[in-house]
């Protein structure tokens, strides 16, 4: 079984396998473990591949899949890899060459999807979070819109299949859709969504307008001491989620994964374990009553682990609102 077989129409006719591989790497893992992962997921059944220019591990990932491509296990057209617009590219005349660069760095002619990872345009140089001597985020009076309108020539160029967005609210989702001479509407909002943020108000905007919800941070977080709170919650160790997980014979982790996925969503899961990375492709073997979906949708919290607290200050802020 693969990923490949469990597959999403986006509104664009492209399809995306709704179980990916989130390739996001917490700072005590080497390059050429997220070579090896990437290679264990590619033969584990996974297909579909996040990634991003602000990881720094496109290079490694795309070795991986050219490897793996090589060796005949795969074919180009087999994968499904996204990428991401950084911030410090919103400029409409520097997305394209963000792009690029990815496309440079992991060897591949185009990308799948291509997304906008955060809301908030900030000023182009070498650094991901430009500050001045004062510490204060160095902040880029760009529009969404324009930004967006540079997307859409990548998408016309063929160096991106499909367009997106990630970490957008619903005011913002609005004005790209409400954009004067829009040509192509987003296909996706990536969000943090999981038991403990269950995400049902952007959920339902997003299916209302036919947009994809895809998932990250779906078993918690790595609690990765860079970003995550030490404080906040393990999602893991959910009693309720144990629980059902015992009842199912399952892992927590499946569980809570074939939660999203019963929902409608696109679901990215993320190990450098081989043992959970074949465990997280089982998903697609069991299914959950609705009473225990009803009892899942119970835990919300609107609990978040990526606060993105880094732009703090930025007035396109997402988190702002409520949804």
């Amino acid at each position: 079984m693969n990923s490949v077989s469990h597959c999403m129409a986006l509104n664009d006719g492209h399809f995306i396998p709704v179980l990916g591989f989130g390739t996001t790497v917490p700072h005590k893992i080497s390059k050429n473990e997220v070579i090896k992962a990437t290679k264990m997921a590619i033969d584990a059944g996974f297909r579909h591949f996040d990634s991003a220019y602000s990881y720094e591990i496109e290079e490694e990932v795309g070795q991986a899949i050219r490897s793996k491509i090589a060796d005949g296990t795969v074919k180009r057209e087999d994968i499904f890899y996204t990428s991401k617009l950084w911030s410090t590219f919103h400029r409409p005349e520097l997305v394209r060459s963000c792009l690029e660069i990815t496309l440079k760095k992991a060897q591949l002619d185009y990308v799948d999807l291509y997304i906008i990872h955060f809301p908030m345009a900030l000023q182009p140089g070498d650094k991901l979070l430009p500050r001045d001597e004062h510490g204060n985020l160095l902040v880029d009076p760009v529009n969404l819109c324009d930004t967006w309108e540079a997307m859409e020539k990548c998408k016309d160029a063929g160096l991106a299949k499909s367009i997106g967005v990630s970490n957008f609210n619903r005011r913002q989702l609005e004005m790209i859709l409400n954009k004067p001479g829009l040509k192509y509407k987003p296909v996706c909002n990536q969000v943090e969504c999981h038991i403990y943020l269950n995400q049902n108000k952007m959920l339902d905007y997003c299916k209302s307008k036919d947009i994809t919800l895809i998932a990250y941070c779906t078993l918690g977080s790595s609690r990765d001491t860079l970003w995550v709170d030490q404080n906040s919650p393990v999602l893991l160790d959910d009693p309720v989620l144990c629980t059902m997980a015992k009842k199912y014979k399952q892992t927590p982790a499946l569980v809570a994964l074939r939660y999203l996925l019963q929902r409608g969503i696109v679901v990215l899961a993320r190990s450098f374990n081989e043992k959970r990375i074949k465990e997280n492709i089982q998903v697609f073997e069991f299914q959950l009553t609705s009473e225990d979906m009803n009892i899942l949708d119970g835990l919300n919290r609107n609990l978040r682990y990526n606060s993105a607290y880094f732009f703090n200050g930025h007035p396109n802020h997402p988190f702002i609102d409520e949804y």
